[in-house]
């Protein structure tokens, strides 16, 4: 073995910042330790000129663990970032045509529906369904509905009654994340565009030129976006197009103040369904931050403004509306020679489900996790690597294309072309069918890459009204009695809730105010 192959990682340099690349500094740094005995040197370098996209202000509950991890403060980031809770997203109007003043919803809750360790689904499904299956099952939907919290004050950091997850400036997260990383994980930050990308007659990164001179590391993270410089640009890897599937490719983005300053502030995203795609409207501690991702190719992109205008309403009057552009897909694969892509210069679906950050976070941990021992071992991490992130991507697409796929609307063309299964994947429109008379079980899910499993196909196949027919399955319900006695114990755990749990934006003030005690 060469002395070239057993040679050892010694710096790590990650181009760009943002979100993905603090959050992938961060992992990497945790792990690798640098300025310690035997540690690798982990360099982030950002452009000063170019500004974060700075949409991507939702996330799911696994961000907890990483900031868990990561040594992050729960406290700090709702008094730093603007940060909410965020229990769930509120799906209007996906599933039925709107009428005028009317609007139907469903919960994709945070909670597991099998919390009592009992299946309860297929009695629900057996059942009148006066209630709707969240509400049936668990006691966060109406722990929604009423506008309160996940948690009381007197709760640790990271911990609630409820499972959750937050809503956050994307931009403020970033500076977080950077001042942390720097300080305490110890990250070295530069400041410096990128004018040009060497390569080495291997193919691998050699250097990266800038105004500081050239950079040179034995590894390149690429962290800058859409514009892909290393990955795409410098390394030819080609970007495959998942419009085929997934319509949307643009966002119009608006930023908003409350009503007044003691607004209620919802702990849940609301993602609602236009004729050409879907409104997001979350809320933060201080303004709502609100966009609406469409299909260029079912609207213009004037009509697409009006209909944000509609329903943004007096607040967006003489007000410029942000476009931006979106690539949905994924880079052929994630990492070459010696330069891994995470963020958008690896891929990006789209915001529903707040897929973003969440496949940013978890891309990022398994580098971390996974590194190299030496430049030998690049190539067979790169080779697991890459098919890791596929499937990941590939089951992200297939839970999104559900959403769509499953709706019953049909006043425009885009929704009638997202229920053609000409247009869905064969993995997805196959699973559905054998879904049609048997429940999914966690055998469905096999793989931890799954990234959505068993309990978020729960809530939106039932919430979309797939109902299977299970009338052969009926040993499934061999226990009415104990059924019907943890049915009642939600209800009663509801009202429990209910009547202890402070208001979110209650919660959130006190948080600021006096802190969370830290575990």
């Amino acid at each position: 073995m060469s002395q070239q192959t057993t040679q050892a990682i010694q710096h790590v340099l990650v181009v760009g910042g943002g979100a993905a690349g603090w959050l992938t500094a961060c992992h990497l740094a945790k792990k690798l330790r640098p300025g310690t005995a035997g540690g690798v040197k982990v360099t982030l370098l950002e452009s000063p000129d170019i500004p974060i996209l700075g949409v991507g202000e939702s996330t799911v509950p696994a961000i907890r663990r990483s900031l868990q991890y990561l040594g992050i403060s729960e406290t700090d980031l709702i008094r730093h970032c603007e940060a909410t809770f965020k229990q769930s997203i509120k799906f209007v109007d996906w599933v039925y045509n709107p009428l005028p003043g009317q609007s139907s919803y469903y919960h994709h809750l945070f909670d597991y529906p099998d919390r009592f360790n009992f299946d309860l689904t297929p009695y629900w499904l057996s059942s009148d369904k006066t209630q709707s299956y969240a509400d049936t099952l668990t006691i966060q939907g109406k722990v929604c509905d009423a506008g309160l919290g996940p948690k009381q004050i007197t709760h640790a950091e990271f911990d609630g009654l409820t499972n959750y997850a937050y809503h956050l400036d994307a931009t403020q997260f970033a500076l977080l994340l950077a001042k942390h990383g720097v300080e305490k994980l110890g990250v070295t930050h530069l400041l410096a565009n990128v004018t040009d990308v060497q390569l080495a007659p291997s193919g691998d990164i050699a250097s990266v030129t800038t105004q500081l001179g050239n950079l040179s590391a034995d590894l390149y993270v690429d962290c800058t976006g859409f514009a892909s410089l290393l990955l795409g640009k410098a390394l030819n890897v080609p970007f495959i197009s998942k419009q085929d599937v997934l319509f949307v490719d643009n966002a119009l983005a608006f930023q908003l103040p409350y009503e007044a300053e003691n607004s209620p502030i919802p702990s849940f995203t609301i993602a609602t369904a236009k004729e050409a795609g879907w409104v997001w409207d979350i809320g933060l501690s201080t303004r709502r931050g609100t966009g609406y991702v469409y299909s260029s190719s079912h609207t213009s992109h004037d009509q697409a403004e009006q209909t944000f205008r509609d329903y943004i309403g007096p607040a967006a009057d003489g007000k410029n509306l942000r476009r931006i552009p979106m690539q949905v897909g994924y880079r052929q694969c994630s990492w070459k020679h010696n330069c891994v892509a995470i963020g958008l210069s690896n891929g990006f679906v789209e915001p529903l489900e707040a897929t973003g950050l969440l496949v940013f976070d978890a891309t990022a941990r398994m580098l971390a996790e996974q590194f190299p021992a030496n430049m030998g071992a690049i190539a067979g991490a790169a080779k697991r690597f890459n098919q890791k992130v596929q499937y990941s991507w590939d089951k992200v697409i297939d839970f999104i294309k559900l959403h769509y796929f499953l709706s019953k609307r049909d006043d425009s063309q885009f929704w009638l072309d997202n229920r053609n299964p000409d247009f869905a994947p064969d993995s997805l429109v196959d699973q559905l069918a054998f879904w049609q008379h048997q429940l999914p079980t966690h055998y469905d899910f096999p793989s931890r890459f799954e990234i959505f499993n068993l309990d978020n196909y729960q809530y939106v196949l039932y919430g979309m009204e797939f109902l299977p027919d299970i009338s052969v399955h009926s040993y499934n319900q061999s226990d009415p009695k104990q059924a019907g006695r943890y049915f009642h114990m939600v209800q009663q755990q509801q009202q429990q809730a209910l009547q202890q749990l402070p208001t979110h934006r209650a919660l959130i003030e006190k948080i600021k105010k006096f802190g969370l005690q830290k575990v």
